[in-house]
């Protein structure tokens, strides 16, 4: 069975394109041009993953966002925007995206975030198999508690059925791919991930050292995993990557 897209877009050249291309890709897609009409197919038939275009009349894709998140819809939502500042990227973060596309944008970008929002993160592997060369030394500390089920590494624990995860006694409410990028950091807790092996883990694309896609994401991260008193658990390796560590 192809796989499912709901396509939001109010500009009828960038819908009419991207759900060709969509649909050559081997999408099923349905295209619509407002918020009103997202949220009515969202609701009856259940995608697979929604590409929503931020700016549109009525209610726009924040909204939509928001509506279906505080109805427990999880489908992984991709956010088409113009809008190139940081927070204008966060204000869709917030309102439960899992990721975001800047206008204009090459379509084999749109496909690869795709793939990446539609697949389960795998672990990297760090000894010498085929997955060497995702991270640098471990730092010493506590090994990571990793079952089918369940990551638990620096006070925080995952449930990777449920797609929960807590650091302590408090859950945090995470976005999809938050939640993947905190379970890969969490697997590899001690290793020092390079850009290049999160973005093709998570992404399943290295968007360049140019990009701030990474960035945003891990300080949104870091705010909603932070307490105060309570020691960082992400820390940046300057000119390498990231670490999940308690201090």
């Amino acid at each position: 069975m192809p796989q499912t897209v709901l396509l939001a877009e109010d500009d009828r050249a960038i819908r009419h394109a991207l759900e060709r291309a969509l649909t050559l890709e081997g999408y099923e897609v349905t295209a619509v041009a407002d918020g009103v009409e997202a949220l009515a197919h969202a609701h009856r038939t259940s995608p697979d993953v929604l590409v929503l275009d931020v700016m549109m009349p009525g209610i726009d894709g924040l909204q939509v966002c928001r509506v279906l998140r505080a109805e427990g819809d999880r489908t992984p939502i991709l956010m088409l925007t113009a809008l190139v500042e940081t927070a204008d990227r966060i204000a869709g973060l917030d309102a439960g995206a899992d990721d975001y596309v800047v206008k204009p944008f090459d379509v084999e970008e749109v496909f690869a975030r795709l793939r990446a929002l539609l697949r389960r993160t795998l672990p990297v592997t760090t000894g010498g198999g085929s997955g060497g060369g995702g991270g640098v030394a471990a730092e010493p500390g506590r090994e990571p508690q990793v079952s089918d089920r369940q990551v638990e590494a620096a006070g925080l624990r995952m449930d990777l059925q449920a797609r929960r995860a807590w650091r302590g006694k408090r859950e945090l409410e995470l976005t999809r791919t938050e939640f993947e990028l905190l379970e890969l950091l969490a697997r590899n807790a001690g290793i020092v991930l390079d850009h290049s092996t999160i973005y093709d883990r998570i992404w399943g694309y290295d968007f360049g050292p140019g990009s701030k896609n990474l960035a945003v994401y891990v300080g949104y991260l870091r705010r909603k995993l932070d307490e105060p008193g309570a020691p960082q658990l992400i820390h940046t390796v300057r000119g390498v990557g990231y670490v999940l560590r308690e201090d």
